[in-house]
């Protein structure tokens, strides 16, 4: 190393134990969780570790124990901040632990149907933790159970039975947001749905017919538009929504995203947000806090649910109980962007 130069050497295990006044098989076993080790003697391996800022090497305690020790994360959708929460909640349950997480972006679930196991077992994937809408693809359900790989799905709608679930209800959110326009005055009602491959869009949008349904008030089919969960798609839905002469005075977004381009195309269309027109969304994510008005949205926990389907994933790994089926709760969350009716 050259005169100057400041770079830290490395702690190494052997520096550990020095400095802790053990043997180096003792620091192992204190690294490897292993039982009959006094907690004093383990005491002074953390400290002396922590001191030394000493982490020990995964790739080679892999090796030691014939296993990888990482999980997959298999995600598809075009939605930037329901992924960002997804992927925080699974790290942060990781945290401390001895696993690690790859993450695998998927374009479409057919893209990757058929493939998945192989993509898993190449990358030596101890576990998978599914998102929509790949764990309704019956090719990879019926390859993961055949091969006996622990999985979890977060908010899967079919074959529920085949492994452990985390998820909400999403028809009961939707048909509760579309209460809450109802019971702002609110008749002339349009939604825009989600992409049509994933499971949550047609449960949304049948929660919005059944609470429409039940109020005696009319859908009009022309305000059903079609969006992707993006925020360009529902910019492009809100414009079309917006050029029609008979406006609705609300708009409900299967997501937060979708909704966000709604309120762009309002405000393009000479619309006051909520005035004119009320838009509500879906999600709680980032744009709905950042957008003005803060936008009416349902909270939906996939922070919660990522970190609960990976906690459940560990249980399933090691062998733990767990819940087969977890349904954690929405919450309407009543911002600037609805209030109550006014006249056309």
């Amino acid at each position: 190393m050259e005169a100057g130069d400041k770079r830290q050497v490395r702690a190494t295990i052997t520096d550990v134990a020095a400095r802790s006044g053990t043997s180096i098989k003792t620091v192992s076993r204190v690294f490897n969780d292993e039982p009959f080790v006094r907690p004093e003697t383990r005491r002074r391996v953390l400290e002396a570790a922590a001191a030394l800022d000493y982490h020990p090497n995964m790739a080679a305690r892999s090796l030691v124990r014939g296993r990888s020790f990482l999980i997959g994360l298999f995600y598809e959708n075009p939605s930037p901040n329901y992924v960002v929460d997804l992927q925080t909640g699974a790290l942060d349950r990781l945290h401390d632990e001895r696993y690690r997480l790859l993450l695998f972006p998927c374009e479409n679930a057919r893209a990757v149907s058929g493939r998945l196991l192989q993509l898993a077992r190449t990358s030596g994937l101890e576990g998978i933790v599914l998102a929509p809408p790949l764990g309704d693809d019956p090719q990879t359900v019926r390859d993961l159970v055949e091969a006996r790989l622990p999985f979890v799905r977060i908010a899967p709608t079919t074959a529920l039975d085949a492994s452990p679930t985390v998820g909400i209800d999403d028809g009961a959110a939707a048909r509760e947001m579309t209460d809450h326009l109802l019971s702002l005055g609110h008749r002339r009602i349009a939604f825009v749905q989600g992409d049509p491959d994933h499971p949550s869009n047609s449960q949304r949008l049948d929660g919005f017919r059944g609470a429409m349904q039940a109020a005696g008030a009319t859908v009009d089919e022309r305000l059903i538009e079609q969006g992707r969960y993006t925020f360009e798609s529902g910019l492009a839905a809100g414009r079309r929504i917006f050029a029609d002469r008979q406006r609705p005075t609300a708009v409900f977004a299967a997501n937060d995203d979708m909704a966000a381009g709604v309120v762009v195309a309002a405000k393009e269309a000479g619309l006051d947000v909520p005035g004119h027109v009320s838009v509500a969304g879906f999600d709680d994510s980032l744009i709905s806090r950042v957008t003005w008005p803060q936008l009416t949205t349902i909270h939906q926990p996939t922070y919660d649910m990522a970190h609960a389907a990976t906690d459940a994933l560990l249980a399933l790994i090691e062998k733990r109980p767990l819940t087969p089926a977890l349904r954690l709760q929405h919450q309407l969350l009543v911002r600037g962007s609805t209030t109550r009716t006014a006249p056309l």
